[in-house]
């Protein structure tokens, strides 16, 4: 039901925009109950008139859209201060572009190489972001080596459909997932050309049923290919964070892709180094063994902010190949602290 509710709220146009409330994100909450609707719209406007408008194109499509179900509405509309943003003209670069309808934040976790750990961030950041009471999704977008439902313990799981060909996500410890690697059994090698890919991430885009989120995290296949531009200019990113190792060969790749989200108009929130150093679990001495501190200079060099720097820890890939992100089976592990840092750092930037 709560579906066809924010089906029939898109239809309800935030006044002077042409946008709906629901891509806006001020749906914050729906109760249906017996014929009852409990409905609470936030609005971030000066204008005294608006609240009123929204009221009354609300009051107006519930009604005829839903009379068979909704018998009693209670509607609060909470205002807030400012004005709704519109994209580009923005002051917050980051805010308003998201195309999945319901979606506030589309964030991309990126690496221009493989093997540096991207969805393990990708993972952990989606499940720290939750922890601190967000509604968070999990895209898998890299098609050919489809590792989320592993890191999570989701292997062997389908998603179910509707019957206009909707998919569902799966949904583990309160996020939801899709991946290809729900559509394929395990160890099977997925060999399509580009078009087909392209096709599968725009079903990922638009035919999933996400519902309302405020998080959905996209993990990235390395590098600056098809599925980079197709999710960047299909989905409209609101940003995306770079994962790298300190190896100079790791970061020229950072800043190969640091520009390719440039060139196509999605802002970079910052960068995460993993593998950044190794504490030996016996003597506790710390060693840099692919070296230390280049995401930093990178950051600086590039202008963009280093988020984070995670350790190599035997214990954070046993929790990994078992489905246990660190953040949810030890939030007091120093990495889950540091991802909940993360996620902070992600949150304020996007809010602005």
């Amino acid at each position: 039901m709560e579906e066809r509710i924010l089906e029939v709220l898109r239809k309800v146009k935030y006044p002077g925009y042409s946008r709906d409330i629901v891509s806006f994100g001020m749906v914050k909450s729906i109760n249906y109950d017996n014929g009852r609707l409990e409905l609470e719209i936030e609005v971030v406007t000066k204008d005294p008139e608006v609240p009123k408008k929204l009221e009354e194109s609300i009051t107006n499509v519930i009604y005829q859209e839903l009379r068979n179900e909704v018998k009693e509405l209670d509607l609060k509309i909470n205002l807030a201060k400012g004005e709704p943003t519109r994209g580009k003209e923005a002051e917050n670069p980051f805010i308003g572009q998201s195309a999945i309808p319901g979606v506030k934040y589309l964030i991309a976790v990126a690496s221009g190489k493989g093997g540096v750990g991207k969805t393990f961030v990708a993972v952990n950041l989606a499940a720290a972001l939750h922890k601190l009471g967000h509604k968070v999704g999990i895209m898998d977008a890299d098609v050919y080596g489809p590792n989320v439902p592993l890191m999570l313990g989701l292997v062997g799981e389908r998603p179910r459909a509707t019957e206009d060909k909707k998919i569902y996500p799966i949904e583990k410890d309160g996020m939801k997932v899709i991946s290809m690697g729900f559509f394929v059994e395990e160890g099977v090698p997925i060999i399509w050309r580009g078009p087909l890919v392209n096709k599968l991430l725009e079903q990922f885009i638009n035919d999933v049923i996400w519902g309302e989120l405020d998080f959905l995290i996209v993990d990235m296949p390395p590098g600056t290919g098809d599925v980079q531009l197709t999710m960047a200019q299909k989905s409209k990113l609101n940003g995306a964070i770079m994962v790298t190792t300190p190896q100079d060969i790791a970061l020229s790749d950072v800043l190969r892709g640091e520009e390719m989200f440039k060139k196509v108009n999605v802002p970079v929130l910052g960068v995460v180094e993993n593998m950044s150093y190794f504490v030996c679990p016996h003597c506790g001495k710390k060693t840099d063994i692919f070296s230390h501190g280049g995401a930093k200079k990178l950051a600086e060099k590039a202008g963009i902010d280093l988020l984070g720097e995670l350790p190599l820890d035997p214990t954070l890939r046993e929790f990994s190949d078992e489905g246990k992100p660190i953040v949810l089976v030890d939030p007091e592990h120093p990495v889950a602290k540091t991802f909940f840092e993360i996620a902070e750092k992600v949150y304020k930037k996007l809010s602005g």
